[in-house]
């Protein structure tokens, strides 16, 4: 599969997907959002993959969305990529997935592998709520964050006034929001934004070794049940308290004393040997 809008490129254990519209500080188009969504699917499904990096070419991460696309929804006009490319493109919903986490860009939430974010520079606008919909976020430190929409006589789109004040809370996130001001790579670290900042040069370094060291010491299985237990009791409403939280590890608990992860865990720490875990995908 050729890509216009992004590259995908596997290296095991890291599947990485950059969006590549390094003219235009990759700004967002249907077609991208197409795109990202197949090249996960395939990560996904990929036993080579244990996570995937999503990140930008050239000096943006992204910088929201095309204003070209913009300019033709106030004259009226669509804004997507057309029937042709969605179905080239078109992948399954997760059917286990809660639907909460099956939506436009809150699919990343579902997907069984860890997605990281390397924002590698500018992340503007509907590009803020798509990398809050990643597991972790990792930033050149000189690179800016602004939310944007309120200089646009747009709102908190995709999801963002529910993902970013579970971040750093309602005053913070309501701050980033109505001012839309420059938030760095080192701030966005220290109020709970992104994990860490680093020199733009060590990001992609950095995110592959993540990767690499928890493909080395973890299980994959493990990994997307931990995935699926945290967004699943974070977007279940109601029920998600403490008492069905522990209820449901208890069951998963019990079940994974049934899977060969578990044996070959404890046999490899009493061995003092590394792990030889099975990949999930294919």
């Amino acid at each position: 599969m050729l890509y216009d809008d992004i590259t995908y490129e596997v290296s095991d254990p890291v599947a990485t997907i950059t969006l590549n519209r390094p003219e235009a500080m990759n700004a967002w188009t249907p077609l991208m959002g197409l795109e990202v969504r197949h090249a996960v699917h395939r990560a996904a499904n990929d036993p080579a993959v244990v996570g995937i990096v999503i990140t930008g070419a050239g000096r943006a991460f992204c910088a929201g969305a095309d204003m070209n696309n913009l300019q033709s929804i106030t004259e009226g006009e669509g804004f997507d990529a057309g029937a042709e490319a969605a179905r080239a493109l078109a992948v399954p919903d997760d059917p286990d997935a809660p639907a909460d986490l099956n939506s436009t860009y809150t699919y990343l939430l579902s997907c069984p592998k860890p997605i990281i974010a390397a924002i590698n520079g500018a992340v503007a606008g509907m590009a803020v709520p798509i990398a809050l919909s990643c597991d972790l976020r990792f930033m050149a430190s000189d690179a800016v964050l602004l939310t944007a929409f309120a200089q646009r006589g747009l709102i908190a789109e995709w999801g963002l006034s529910w993902l970013l004040p579970r971040l750093v809370g309602p005053a913070v996130a309501l701050d980033l929001l109505f001012s839309s001001r420059k938030v760095t790579g080192e701030e966005c670290a220290r109020i709970g934004v992104a994990n860490d900042h680093m020199p733009a040069g060590e990001l992609l370094g950095f995110c592959r070794t993540y990767l690499e060291d928890i493909a080395a010491r973890c299980s994959p299985a493990s990994l997307a049940i931990m995935k699926r237990q945290v967004y699943g009791q974070l977007h279940g409403g109601g029920e998600a308290t403490l008492g069905p939280a522990e209820l449901e590890s208890q069951r998963l608990m019990v079940e994974s004393f049934s899977r060969p992860d578990f044996p070959e865990g404890v046999q490899s720490f009493l061995q003092k040997r590394p792990p030889k875990f099975g990949r999930i995908g294919g």
